[in-house]
């Protein structure tokens, strides 16, 4: 809105043309003077409707933009099968390699939601895969069951997509977590949904 407003303003001539035979040279200086300092004022207009513009509408924007692209990184729905412990978890994807290996590294990819769909995490924003230790205690309970394994729960595969379904008991529990200067990204007692991609085993493994 301000771009266009910007630009009719600055295209109208509010100045009519003066003949040549009846101008003088000082009328001319003072409507070039006059037509310098009427541009000088649209121009101004135009930066603070911009300004103005940019205030109200980037948080809007921004959000829009949040979920539009997360959107398109969620996989497809699958039913959910659920263990004595609570989780959810289907295969989007069974995998092509190996089993997840016990307390190595492997990298992740992930897009984290609340129950209701929202986003509050997710590495493709970063535009990279987490390296994460799985079966010693290194990330939320869910988690580690969930990539791992065990308890009903069969374990992944190097290239496989599963999603999660990990209760609060799971996940963080009765406390708020992701929290700085008093405002907490993932609120108490709340139920994650997590597509997992298990990229691969992180290169940087001690060998034995």
């Amino acid at each position: 809105m301000a771009l266009a407003t910007l630009t009719i303003a600055s295209t109208m001539n509010p100045l009519k043309p003066a003949s040549s035979s009846s101008s003088s040279g000082d009328e001319s200086a003072k409507l070039s003077l006059n037509a310098v300092s009427w541009k000088r004022r649209v121009f101004d207009m135009g930066i603070g409707l911009l300004a103005a513009s940019a205030v109200v509408c980037t948080p809007l924007e921004a959000d829009a933009t949040r979920i539009e692209y997360f959107a398109t990184v969620s996989d497809p729905p699958c039913e959910l099968k659920f263990v004595k412990s609570g989780l959810g978890y289907c295969d989007v994807d069974p995998g092509f390699g190996e089993e997840v290996p016990y307390n190595e590294l492997v990298n992740v990819h992930y897009t984290a939601r609340f129950d209701d769909g929202i986003v509050f995490d997710s590495t493709y924003k970063r535009a990279r895969y987490l390296t994460m230790r799985l079966g010693m205690g290194k990330v939320i309970r869910g988690l580690d069951q969930g990539i791992l394994g065990g308890g009903g729960v069969p374990p992944m595969h190097i290239g496989g997509k599963r999603k999660l379904q990990i209760p609060p008991e799971l996940a963080y529990g009765p406390e708020p977590a992701g929290c700085f200067s008093g405002d907490c990204n993932i609120p108490a007692n709340a139920t994650l949904i997590y597509d997992i991609n298990l990229v691969g085993i992180y290169s940087g493994n001690r060998k034995e």
